[in-house]
């Protein structure tokens, strides 16, 4: 029997497990398709006519490699925000400037602060470089600030993660909160501040960037509120220096000329993307009735989601969660304590809000024995 070539201890050490099934995946596992996929918090109503048509006139330009530099859309980027294109570094989506992240910041057996329950993605690749993590509980179901600080100052982390607008719970905290944050933190800690919901909830919620500070990186994405989760693009920005470490590392072919291309046009067309945002906060309100109308509590949400209290039980939700995959309706939800008793529903168009609808008794009735 031949001997396979060794992994090194750490990645022999990982479990094989990844951040999300997909509803692909489940599909193939189930041998039919979900008629309503609402559960991975991408927008139904798709990019802009301006960004479908600028990419339907490129597409035979397809056979070049894409820009390395990531040039142009670091430029739009930059002036969206007021930048200099010195302070934005590009990757493929949110995801990909996490894993940059956890290979800059994190030596093996570091600690790194995130809260129990988000984003498992920031998690997975936390050990993917023997990062130990440190996970505070919510509470009243949003990131405990002050919780994270404790755990940053007892365990001396170097990086710590805090998304706002929160995934999985659709909750907030306002600027002038996480500017206090930021403040407290320790000089030799990075903060990494995922917004990738943040064109989706209230302004107030924004805090002015200021590239002045060292220990603060700021990310969004392309994939929520522009319609282009498939494209796989995002942008951090930062103090210069940071950005310049990103290059060090970073897959300078990684984001493909479609995606940069499609990126400068999204950025370009903010009147539909004000457009997404307002079906978006319909969607959460219709939402949120058929919840109600069910005897559930939804939670308010400034994402593309409104997580769902089944005033139960971790157990309970999960059947709930399984009663509706059992009747073509993806959706997903929280796993830890305290937040496992919610499912976390997705807006969608209206076709598929009239599922869940339809659908949401059914399954309460089964996870109840009825």
């Amino acid at each position: 029997m031949r001997q396979r070539p060794p992994l090194t201890p750490l990645i022999g050490a990982l479990p094989s497990t990844v951040p999300f099934v997909g509803p692909e995946a489940q599909e193939r596992d189930r041998g039919r398709p979900f008629r309503a996929r609402i559960g991975a918090n991408e927008s139904s109503f798709g990019p802009s006519p301006r960004v479908i048509a600028r990419m339907e006139a490129v597409a035979r330009d397809m056979w070049m490699y894409c820009d390395p530099d990531n040039f142009d859309l670091k430029v739009a980027v930059a002036a969206h925000l007021g930048l200099s294109a010195e302070n934005v570094v590009v990757g493929e989506g949110i995801d990909g400037l996490l894993s940059l992240v956890a290979r800059m910041y994190v030596a093996p057996g570091d600690a790194v602060v995130t809260s129990l329950g988000a984003y498992p993605t920031f998690n997975f690749h936390i050990a993917g470089v023997g990062g130990r993590l440190v996970a505070v509980p919510y509470e009243n179901d949003r990131e405990n600030l002050d919780g994270l600080l404790a755990a940053i100052a007892k365990d001396k982390a170097p990086l710590v993660y805090l998304s706002n607008p929160d995934n999985p719970m659709g909750s907030w905290w306002e600027a002038d909160d996480l500017i206090r944050f930021i403040e407290a933190l320790p000089d030799t800690t990075m903060l990494v501040l995922d917004e990738a919901y943040g064109e989706l909830g209230p302004a107030s919620a924004l805090p002015p960037i200021d590239i002045s500070r060292p220990n603060v990186i700021r990310m969004r994405t392309f994939s929520k509120a522009y319609g282009l989760a498939g494209i796989r693009c995002g942008y951090a920005v930062a103090e210069a220096q940071v950005i310049r470490d990103f290059e060090k590392i970073r897959n300078h072919y990684g984001v493909s000329r479609m995606a940069q291309i499609a990126g400068v046009e999204a950025l370009a067309d903010q009147t539909y993307l004000q457009s997404v945002v307002e079906r978006v906060a319909a969607g959460r309100q219709r939402i949120a009735e058929i919840a109600e109308a069910n005897g559930l509590k939804p939670l308010p949400s400034a994402t593309n989601f409104v997580t769902i209290d089944c005033c139960s039980d971790g157990a309970f939700a999960l059947k709930v969660l399984q009663a509706l995959l059992s009747r073509d309706v993806f959706i997903r939800k929280p796993m830890a304590p305290r937040l496992d008793r919610c499912i976390r529903v997705s807006v969608g168009l209206d076709h598929e809000l009239d599922i869940f609808a339809e659908e949401l008794p059914g399954a309460l009735a089964a996870a109840r024995g009825n």
